[in-house]
């Protein structure tokens, strides 16, 4: 057992990212069942929706699992009700102030993490008593920081920083990536792009065949001047650049981005003119795969690199 075994009572490291429109309680239960932490990604979910992927999950494992709340979503508040009233354990909070609902989760026996994508705000969290946090690198697959560091400089600066359990994201996707973040000083994983691609994940199967056909280099972060957003390269992904590069306003990136861009895109497979947010590794995934099978593929790699550690003793 490490730290995020421990602390989360599952058997292995291993988060799923809570992906919106990808992380329904399929995948969720999927990962949990095979020994990692499922999460539902509620920041595609109206309230209704949310109670019920719960409830279903609930169904499908009986292993821990948690729910996703990006604390910008408008209806915040419904969301916390319902992960109350369910008797959710685990809560993965990003996108706003960590100290906005950490003291009250934990009144109710809820286990918080929150994301971040640098050291000011990782303290922000320690000193907020979240239980533990993901450090996002930029490699990461949709919303993303605006200050663009990579995982492999984030994590060792974080971990420096801070002296809670922390979880490494973006660009990992193999047993190989995962021993390389925990050796630079995080406690476990989360995953996000290589489960997007699993046969459990909701997104639809267009977006997923996008994310196989992915090369080196066909990912970029654009809308910068909104959110930054890490996007495969499509038509609208064209579009955005076409516009940012001829000095389109904030209001005409806006209009141009539109509503249900993402939905569009990764739920019902407009891969031309949706938003399809993925990560950098998308161009190492090359197969769709059952969650169980991703996972044991992980796990092997990473304990066949630990073993061949041994051979740099110099």
């Amino acid at each position: 057992m490490n730290r995020i075994t421990e602390l989360f009572k599952i058997k292995y490291p291993i988060i799923q990212g809570g992906m919106i429109w990808c992380s329904g309680w399929e995948l969720a239960s999927a990962v949990s069942n095979a020994g990692g932490l499922g999460l539902i990604g509620s920041g595609s979910m109206y309230p209704d929706v949310l109670h019920e992927h719960i409830q279903k999950c609930k169904v499908a494992t009986k292993n821990p699992f948690g729910v996703n709340l990006p604390l910008l979503y408008p209806q915040t508040e419904e969301h916390i009700d319902i992960i109350i009233k369910e008797k959710v354990k685990i809560v993965f909070t990003s996108a706003g102030n960590p100290k906005k609902y950490t003291s009250y989760f934990k009144q109710h026996g809820i286990t918080v993490v929150h994301v971040v994508a640098n050291v000011k705000f990782a303290k922000k969290c320690e000193e907020a008593g979240v239980d533990a946090i993901v450090a996002e690198g930029f490699e990461a697959g949709g919303h993303n920081g605006f200050e663009e560091t990579t995982t492999m400089t984030l994590i060792p600066m974080v971990r420096k920083a801070v002296s809670i359990p922390l979880i490494a994201a973006g660009g990992i996707a193999s047993g190989r990536s995962m021993l390389a973040a925990m050796i630079l000083g995080a406690d476990g994983v989360q995953i996000g792009s290589r489960f997007a691609a699993s046969s459990e994940s909701s997104g639809h199967i267009n977006f997923k065949q996008k994310i196989v056909e992915a090369k080196d280099g066909d990912t970029k972060l654009t809308l910068k001047q909104l959110i930054p957003v890490r996007l495969i390269k499509n038509k609208f992904f064209n579009e955005v650049q076409t516009a940012e590069y001829n000095g389109t306003s904030v209001e005409g990136l806006k209009k141009l981005l539109g509503h249900g861009r993402a939905k569009s895109g990764m739920f019902e497979g407009d891969v031309n003119k949706g938003e399809l947010e993925i990560g950098q590794i998308a161009g190492m995934i090359d197969e769709i795969k059952p969650v169980a099978e991703l996972i044991q593929e992980i796990i092997k790699e990473f304990r066949d690199a630990k073993t061949q550690l041994s051979d740099f003793d110099f």
